[in-house]
């Protein structure tokens, strides 16, 4: 396999493949630039240029269509022109016939810049005259969509380009062509349709509105921009963007010493630079390097758990160790009370904490990147806060979470949903799993562990960590083990349905660098979740022999979130299903079989990338983010560890 994708296409062909497969191009701030591979807009969340600001904070869909008119009727993209479609390294390529013409289109964003560039070729034939219309929307992707009395546009004409602003509204565009005129043409666009989040039960309609036309010959190469920041000379030097950009990612590619080298690996180690990201919304003055991980695209920011989760494959697995250590240090500043934040919400500076299990997540991607990078500064540097997380636990914090008199670690609120199975609408909370969830034992238990391990190369007393880390594990022996070789996934639960649910997350007892389970089950426990939870694109979240078992993913809101963690395929638990295997039987090949389908996987949905979930049952339909950071990590990580 390439380091390329490509599609061939047949003009004129049934046009629905097309529109369920969406490119997505990102800038390394958390902005980008995302539609259907037909050219359409699907999502409320879809725009030509969707760049993540400062002030006001958040993404905003500036931009919605760029139309390519080349007559009344007649549009470049579609299925009328298309003869192919290339990802190269992350940098999208459509080609086109135009009667007896031949055109790319190239899309790409510079990187750490709010900018976007179109880049249109003739690649054979004479002269094609177009007029590029774009249309402005100014809206953050959560906020409500457009009515028609929102979509007055004002055009400004400045030196070598135009700003395009929304009247009322403080942002404003700057946009141009390296050659072309501006012609005022006023169009009401009519409404958008978003289809799939009408679909999922969203408002799907939106008005649109143009201000005009950019009028352009291509008879060589054209460059079309915009952007958010001070305009530069070379910004409409589109070639010079796409070389910089391919420049790159040859260097991050070249950062891969050893490990993932073939084809597959290489789109994954391109995917995963999508998600490594500078946190600007929330950077100061001290010049410190600041790291986060967008959890996905195109709804999620960054998440505390998703990041620590995420860390081995997007960074230590492609040699950016450098930028692991950021992230740690930057997630650092936020601890509050014991607790690293579940998330950040869109728009806002502040995190919210509602999470039992993000905070030990952390120890484990500490360990991870130490390991990897040899930093062992890291430990000094951050061994007060994580001697302060250890210390606000055993005392208790927020959200019910604290240690037993069993040792074991518990959790639960009214109203929230703690551990990563955190679906919740309208103050439901789907699966509560207040008690003691059979992972936060585990996650409990490796923290113990790795502070204890990291003190005694202090100098440091870790004697209680040990007595803490021991009661823990001969309380899980008694209490966690089934009659049928599984593991319980809650005791002490507030619902005694959710004790005996056959869940994936029993792995995590044996995956991690310090197991709480005794080596003797590990075989048994693992035979489980093979035989109920695995497919072919990851496990489970609930047997299907279970009552409440959903199939499917889809609907209104409130049918998915029954579904999100009641079967739904989740990829990221591959990592740690092969990290258990391996302990288990060593059997790198058989393991590799397991990972068979996911490179066709990056031509489904998002391409280039692994979705967020999939449907229980098979054919396995992706759902939720075409573009998921902890699914590419894992099963990066998972390709480098079965090699």
């Amino acid at each position: 396999m390439s380091d390329a994708l490509h599609l061939a296409w047949t003009p004129g062909a049934d046009p629905e493949p097309l529109r369920d497969r969406e490119w997505l191009v990102t800038n390394g701030l958390g902005g980008y630039a995302s539609c259907t591979l037909l050219g359409g807009l699907s999502r409320s969340q879809h725009g030509m240029f969707v760049p993540n600001l400062v002030e006001p904070r958040g993404r905003h869909v500036m931009l919605g269509m760029l139309d390519e008119e080349l007559s009344s009727d007649r549009r470049l993209g579609g299925v009328e022109h298309l003869v192919s479609f290339e990802l190269h390294r992350g940098v999208p390529t459509w080609r086109y016939t135009v009667d007896d013409r031949v055109v790319e289109r190239t899309i790409v964003m510079p990187h750490a810049r709010n900018t976007v560039c179109i880049v249109y070729r003739l690649v054979h034939g004479p002269p094609l005259p177009m007029r590029l219309r774009p249309y402005g929307v100014f809206r953050r992707i959560d906020e409500p969509l457009l009515t028609a009395g929102e979509r007055e546009f004002i055009v400004e004409k400045r030196a070598n380009h135009h700003t395009l602003a929304r009247k009322g509204h403080s942002l404003a565009v700057d946009f141009g062509v390296s050659r072309g005129t501006w012609v005022p043409d006023a169009r009401d666009g009519g409404q958008a349709l978003y289809r799939i989040d009408r679909e999922r039960g969203y408002p799907g309609l939106e008005a649109t509105f143009s201000p005009g036309t950019l009028d352009v010959e291509l008879h060589d190469s054209l460059t079309f921009c915009a952007t958010m920041e001070t305009w530069l000379p070379g910004d409409l030097d589109g070639e010079a963007m796409i070389a910089s950009e391919h420049a790159r990612k040859a260097g991050l590619l070249a950062l891969v010493e050893a490990g993932p080298r073939d084809g597959f690996a290489a789109q994954l180690v391109c995917a995963a630079d999508q998600f490594v990201a500078r946190p600007g919304a929330r950077m100061d003055d001290s010049g410190e390097d600041y790291r986060t991980v967008v959890a996905g695209y195109p709804w999620f920011l960054d998440w505390g758990r998703d990041t620590m989760i995420s860390l081995e494959g997007l960074t230590l697995a492609t040699g950016r160790e450098r930028e692991a250590g950021a992230i740690l240090r930057t997630f650092a500043r936020y601890v509050k009370d014991g607790l690293l934040p579940n998330l950040f919400p869109e728009g806002e500076g502040e995190g919210l904490y509602h999470t039992a299990d993000a905070t030990l997540w952390y120890f484990h991607a500490i360990e991870r990147y130490r390991r990897a990078s040899g930093d062992q500064g890291i430990i000094r540097e951050l061994y007060p806060t994580l001697v302060d997380i250890v210390a606000h636990h055993v005392r208790g914090t927020h959200f019910g979470i604290g240690v037993g008199d069993d040792g074991l670690l518990h959790a639960g609120a009214p109203g929230y949903a703690l551990t990563w199975m955190d679906a919740k609408v309208d103050g439901w909370v789907v699966t509560p799993r207040r008690g003691k969830p059979v992972e936060l034992q585990a996650l409990w238990f490796n923290a113990l562990c790795l502070l204890a391990s990291w003190s005694e190369a202090l100098g440091r007393p870790s004697a209680e960590l040990r007595v803490r880390a021991d009661a823990a594990q001969q309380s899980f022996e008694r209490r966690f083990p089934t009659d049928s070789d599984g593991l319980y996934d809650v005791v002490d639960a507030e619902d005694p349905r959710e004790t005996t649910r056959c869940r994936p997350n029993q792995l995590f007892s044996i995956s991690l660098d310090h197991p709480i389970l005794a080596r003797a089950r590990w075989a048994s426990v693992l035979g489980v979740v093979d035989r109920e939870l695995l497919t072919p694109y990851g496990l489970r979240t609930l047997s299907p022999g279970d009552p409440a078992y959903q199939p499917t993913y889809e609907g209104d809101l409130s049918a998915r979130d029954a579904a999100y963690h009641q079967g739904t395929v989740w990829p990221w638990l591959i990592g740690h299903f092969v990290d258990a295997s391996l302990k288990v039987h060593a059997d790198r090949a058989r393991l590799r079989t397991l990972l068979a389908a996911f490179p066709a996987h990056l031509f489904d949905a998002g391409l280039g990338s692994i979705s967020e979930i999939l449907d229980a049952a098979a054919p396995h339909v992706p759902r939720g983010c075409i573009a998921q950071a902890w699914s590419v990590a894992e099963v990066l990580r998972a390709w480098a560890m079965t090699r």
